[in-house]
């Protein structure tokens, strides 16, 4: 009997006809398993993921395999985004048995959960033979299956230890990050590594804080050069914005083709940090492009954002996106037709398959004359509205707390920035007011929601869908994006209800999740008992829990004076720093806090009737140092402590500025306000 009718999870959902006996993650399965006397087969994908469809259609809807899975095993289907420490657990087995990891991920466990047997994707003969070779083993050679899931075990325990060397996250180090990510650089077509090439969001964020910590022109014209890479490559969707999860070569031409909330709004974020910090046209347009992204594709009127966009339409990778030559002559016209062909680079042979194309930009537009950008945005209009009418990929609904987090930060961010900017011209200041709009009500929306649906009693669940809130508690990772959220929204609204839930979740984290050696769990001490409690405290496609949650802590420290949880994060950045250094690309995160950090962060207040359109307010966002605080408003407003004891100066608007708790004479013009800050 298939179990997964009821499931809140879209990936579940996917598979809750096929003819595996599939269960939920729950523990009658394994007491069910125990009770037959056979090992549990546990898959784990989630809804976008290309492979995962695959391997459902060639093995799991296929009534051969699902007859030898029923015979032999009890089949778990987990979705990782609703279950990110049962994804985290088996994903540090596969890797080590292995040697790498992806989605879908195949598991053979004793009915105790332990892990003897890790994959990925099988094609369907060979999945086939696997589980004939399991279940024979399972029945033949016990004892040695049992060993190899002991060595296992011990040796993902010491993976996810905690309690190793610990160090202060010095300026030293962080400038050793930014110096292997310089080596590590590529020099040609922007980013790291080779192909697959993912968009190195957290990195660039990085680079951005040491460069206006340290003057760095090396960090900056990396963090320049591969904004405009990604910017006008085929990972970027040159119609609609928004980014693909990642190239699958290694120049950013042709991505796969899924689009996820995380990568969205942290790129959000760092496009809207090099507007900032620039005043660079193309990272106002793709700041702008990929807010209304969210707004628009993924903002679940009510609730929250959905998760992700299919990678597939119908079964085919990339069907609505790629074009050809024909195709744009068909929408635009013979002559408009060749224009788009040679500004977006498509190409009789195609870069994609079949001849079809990934559009890119190939030209620049952003500082082309006026007619040029003029004709540019008429012909994406008629190619998106063209577009539009094909099939479209299906989303994923369900609503995660801590990638709602990271949205909702990053449109706070976004909207602040907006406010401080004058339009380069009208036309971009009619697009850039109607995103502000739609990006100011979704924000909303989602902060509402996770307050509304998400906390419950106090603690953090981690995933809804239509709503309802799903059973598996938030990790360490939403409480920490959750937290930096409603934090972003304290400073955004001047509302003090925003600190105290941040507070609230900050405050559990610590009693719950924390480690004796300062660092912390990715599970509360409550949780679910796996075979291993996770606790990895490096940054991937999402910050770690870790990371998160120093962020929060930082954040909530300098809004509300409390030194307490200025020396928690620092304790737990303590555990991270030994990998600064050495592994720069996956400690992104860590380091951006810890260059909030030696930078102040900086507390600014403005006292002033006019929080929205003060000059002051404008000056501060502007020219804030790296992971400075903000609050404008009345004087003595409740619930906003940096505004406490703060009056208007001769009646005039004025500026506080503290570092580190130390704070500098109030101020009333702008110029002294820059001179404070600079």
């Amino acid at each position: 009997m298939n179990r997964l009718a009821d499931a809140t999870s879209p990936y579940l959902l996917q598979h809750a006809d096929n003819p595996v006996d599939w269960w939920p993650w729950c523990p009658e399965a394994f007491a069910e398993a125990k009770r037959r006397d056979v090992p549990v087969l546990i898959s784990v994908g989630y809804a976008a993921c290309h492979w995962c469809h695959v391997m459902a259609h060639e093995s799991f809807e296929n009534e051969q395999v699902g007859a030898l899975v029923n015979d032999d095993f009890v089949a778990v289907k987990v979705d990782r985004e609703e279950r990110p420490d049962v994804d985290a657990v088996y994903m540090t087995a596969t890797q080590a048995m292995t040697g790498q990891g992806g989605w879908p991920m195949t598991v053979f466990a004793t009915p105790d959960g332990t892990p003897f047997f890790c994959g990925t994707y099988f094609p369907r003969p060979n999945f086939v033979r696997l589980l004939e070779s399991v279940a024979a083993a399972w029945r033949d050679q016990r004892e040695a299956v049992l060993r190899q899931g002991a060595a296992v075990v011990e040796a993902i325990g010491g993976a996810q230890a905690v309690g190793g060397p610990t160090a202060p996250l010095t300026a030293e180090l962080l400038d050793a990050a930014a110096d292997q990510l310089a080596r590590e650089y590529d020099e040609t077509n922007g980013g790291f590594g080779a192909a697959p090439k993912f968009p190195p969001h957290m990195n660039l964020l990085f680079l951005l804080r040491h460069h206006q910590r340290t003057g760095s022109a090396r960090s900056l014209e990396i963090a320049r050069h591969t904004a405009e890479a990604m910017a006008r490559g085929g990972i970027h969707d040159q119609l609609a914005g928004g980014f693909a999860r990642y190239s699958v070569d290694g120049h950013w031409t042709v991505p796969h083709f899924e689009k996820m909330l995380y990568d969205n709004a942290l790129l959000l974020r760092f496009y809207t940090q090099l507007w900032r910090v620039t005043g660079d046209r193309l990272a106002r347009r793709v700041a702008r492009d990929t807010a209304r992204f969210l707004a628009d594709e993924l903002h679940r009127p009510g609730e929250g954002f959905a998760s992700a966009l299919d990678a597939d339409t119908e079964g085919v990778e990339g069907l609505t996106y790629a074009w050809t030559p024909a195709q744009l002559v068909e929408v635009l016209g013979e002559e408009d037709g060749r224009w788009a062909a040679d500004l977006f680079g498509v190409t009789e042979s195609g870069t994609f398959e079949h001849g079809t194309s990934v559009l890119r930009l190939a030209r620049d537009v952003d500082d082309a004359d006026p007619e040029i950008r003029a004709r540019w945005q008429d012909v994406v209009g008629r190619l998106l509205a063209a577009r539009d009418s094909r099939p479209q990929p299906a989303r994923d609904d369900k609503v995660v707390a801590a990638w709602n987090g990271l949205a909702i930060t990053a449109i706070a961010e976004f909207l602040r920035v907006a406010a401080g900017y004058a339009a380069p011209d009208d036309e971009d200041a009619n697009l850039m007011e109607g995103v502000v709009i739609v990006a100011d009500g979704a924000m909303r929306d989602a902060a509402a929601h996770l307050a509304a649906v998400h906390v419950v009693d106090g603690r953090l669940r981690r995933a809804s869908r239509d709503k309802v809130v799903g059973e598996p508690a938030g990790v360490l990772e939403d409480y920490g994006c959750v937290a930096e959220a409603f934090c972003a929204m304290h400073q955004l609204t001047g509302e003090g209800r925003w600190l105290g839930l941040a507070g609230g979740l900050l405050d559990t984290a610590l009693a719950r999740f924390a480690a004796p050696d300062g660092g912390f769990y990715d599970t509360a001490d409550d949780a679910e008992r796996l075979v291993t409690r996770p606790a990895d405290p490096t940054d991937n496609a999402t910050p770690s829990g870790r990371s998160a949650i120093v962020a929060a802590l930082v954040a909530y420290a300098a809004l509300t004076g409390e030194t307490r949880y200025r020396e928690a994060a620092e304790r737990a950045l303590a555990t991270v720093a030994p990998l600064v250094g050495r592994h720069a690309r996956f400690t992104g995160y860590a380091a951006t806090v810890g260059e909030a950090l030696l930078s102040g962060p900086y507390e600014i207040a403005v006292a002033t009737d006019d929080p929205e359109g003060d000059p002051l307010v404008a000056a501060a966002v502007r020219h804030a140092p790296p992971g400075a605080v903000l609050v404008a408003g009345r004087p003595d407003r409740p619930g906003v402590p940096l505004l406490a004891d703060r009056p208007l100066v001769d009646g005039r608007p004025t500026a506080y500025v503290c570092r580190g708790f130390v704070c500098q004479r109030p101020v009333t013009s702008v110029d002294e306000l820059v001179a404070q800050l600079t």
